[in-house]
């Protein structure tokens, strides 16, 4: 597959709000507003902000895989501090100004050098003491580790979390890749479809069965038919 052809598959609509939200553990609804808006009403007058991520599509045709990308970021600050979007969009303005990148979420220059200006910014805006502040550099951190690149930096695989709780030690058995499966996650290192395995295991077979017949461990299948569960179902 060529250079074009996979910047072409990164850039296509291929997962619904519904679908994208499921993967990384986010009410549908928060991640429509993110790339859709919002209208809501603040003192009897209808008001609407803007979205936070432009999407690569129109907005009826859902998320491309560098949105995806783009939503896993933002989730790491909107899930550990109720951060007010308004005040991530103007963050996020800055650090685009700064390192003259369009994409800041995508762009691997994020994470060298933009999330130290992100967060530095971000205080600025919201007023933040040095007893209080935000703390969540590590934390986007992680789920920047969460990323694989290729040689230009351009991401290529997104490893989700399979758990609400999100800490360093927790597996990454689940890949998620445009070019295997059509964008489904998919067993690391086996491209066995999620979607199979929660299936046979609902028709009856073992986590045991299904780690020996993958070459894998238990523990691997149980995570990734984790990504197949209802998000009550995988608290």
């Amino acid at each position: 597959m060529g250079r074009t052809d996979i910047d072409f598959l990164r850039r296509t609509p291929a997962y619904s709000y519904v679908e994208a939200a499921h993967y990384l553990n986010l009410p549908p609804s928060t991640l429509s507003s993110w790339f859709r808006g919002q209208t809501y009403t603040h003192d009897h007058e209808i008001r609407r902000f803007r979205p936070v991520i432009r999407l690569d599509g129109k907005p009826g045709e859902g998320l491309s895989f560098l949105n995806l990308i783009e939503a896993h970021v933002l989730a790491a600050i909107r899930r550990q501090h109720r951060v007010p979007l308004q005040k991530v969009r103007k963050a996020l303005d800055y650090v685009q100004r700064r390192l003259d990148i369009q994409r800041p979420l995508v762009d691997v220059r994020f994470e060298t050098d933009g999330v130290d200006l992100f967060v530095h910014e971000l205080e600025r805006l919201i007023n933040v003491s040095r007893e209080g502040q935000l703390e969540i550099e590590p934390v986007i951190l992680r789920y920047l580790q969460r990323i694989e690149r290729d040689l230009t930096g351009a991401p290529i695989k997104l490893y989700p979390f399979t758990r609400k709780s999100v800490s360093a030690e927790e597996p990454a058995p689940v890949e998620i890749d445009p070019r295997v499966a059509f964008g489904r996650p998919v067993l690391v290192g086996r491209g066995v479809p999620t979607a199979i395995l929660a299936d046979r295991f609902k028709a009856g077979d073992s986590l045991a069965d299904l780690a020996e017949d993958y070459d894998t461990s238990a523990q691997n299948i149980e995570e990734a038919i984790r990504c197949e569960l209802t998000r009550r179902e995988a608290a």
